[in-house]
């Protein structure tokens, strides 16, 4: 922020849900600002107005027309229209795109030429997840900027001043099952995920001691997202891996403990490994937006899971 010149492109990337775009939006108000304070956008100048009110023309904002969509070439070619313009306010411009790995690469190629041929006072802002997937030449473009994720003490005390309603071991939950990404785990909480994960460990309870069976339980969880599920599940494996190991001797998932422990002594590891690459591959397919059978995927699911235990 102290710099007297920037660099025309930025990528920022990080995990998911730790405030990369907030931060990309700071930054960009920073560089609009007719007044900025100590690196920050002062909020009372004539374009800071104009940005909070979603009116500034010279900033614009690029991203998929629906959510977990591509971005489209067309959008990237408006981009290259809006670099060509002068600024309306006579001072900066500002592209924000994210996430910037869902672009085509179609879109990712336009966007290539508006990287090789900069524009003075006109500044490219970068958001993205995994910016491995981005073209080798649109990273070298850009100056690189990884955002860490905050520490635990930092993203609890961050949630309970968003959420005081909630206590410290329901905050503690919240972040487990968001890998610690803060902003992802306030969204857990909108979404009351905290109830539907207690569902579905009751529901695996019930699995193991014969007292539901898979089909039943794929209907008892008909409306909790099947990213939730299979994501519990596969930090349940890896937590069921360490322990059959001795690489651990407590499951980091504390509501699970006691099952995983169970399932830990009586595993059977002929069944573990087909599991384990199950899960894998169609996990993927569910954050890919892949059109599955949730009923049949559920039931698959539950059966498998249940046949990792030796019978004896």
């Amino acid at each position: 922020m102290a710099q007297p010149r920037h660099a025309h492109a930025y990528l920022f990337g990080g995990p998911p849900g730790i405030g990369k775009r907030r931060f990309a939006e700071a930054f960009a108000a920073f560089l609009l600002c007719l007044s900025p304070r100590q690196g920050v956008a002062c909020g009372d100048c004539r374009s800071c107005l104009l940005r909070q009110a979603g009116s500034h023309p010279d900033v614009l904002t690029v991203v998929p027309e629906e959510e977990g969509k591509a971005i489209r070439v067309d959008s990237v070619r408006q981009l290259g229209d809006f670099i060509a313009q002068t600024a309306q306010q006579g001072g900066r411009k500002i592209v924000l795109l994210h996430p910037a790995e869902a672009m085509n690469l179609n879109a990712a190629n336009a966007l290539l030429k508006s990287l090789e041929e900069p524009t003075r006072d006109t500044f490219l802002l970068l958001v993205s997840d995994q910016p491995s997937r981005l073209l080798a030449t649109i990273r070298s473009r850009c100056l690189v900027q990884t955002l860490g994720m905050p520490s635990s003490a930092d993203a609890v005390q961050w949630l309970a001043q968003l959420m005081p309603d909630l206590d410290l071991k329901q905050s503690e939950a919240l972040l487990l099952m968001a890998n610690g990404a803060p902003l992802r785990a306030a969204d857990l909480a909108a979404m009351d995920a905290l109830n539907m994960r207690a569902q579905v460990v009751d529901g695996v309870k019930a699995l193991l001691k014969a007292q539901a069976g898979a089909s039943q339980l794929a209907e008892r969880w008909s409306k909790i997202p099947l990213e939730l599920i299979i994501d519990w599940f596969h930090s349940w494996t890896l937590d069921l891996l360490r322990l059959s190991t001795g690489a651990v001797e407590t499951a980091l998932n504390a509501d699970m403990d006691k099952v995983l422990g169970y399932m830990a002594q009586r595993l059977d590891h002929r069944a573990f490994m087909p599991w384990q690459a199950w899960l894998l591959d169609h996990r993927g397919m569910i954050l890919g937006k892949a059109n599955l059978n949730r009923v049949l995927l559920l039931e698959t699911l539950l059966i498998q899971w249940k046949q990792l235990v030796e019978r004896r």
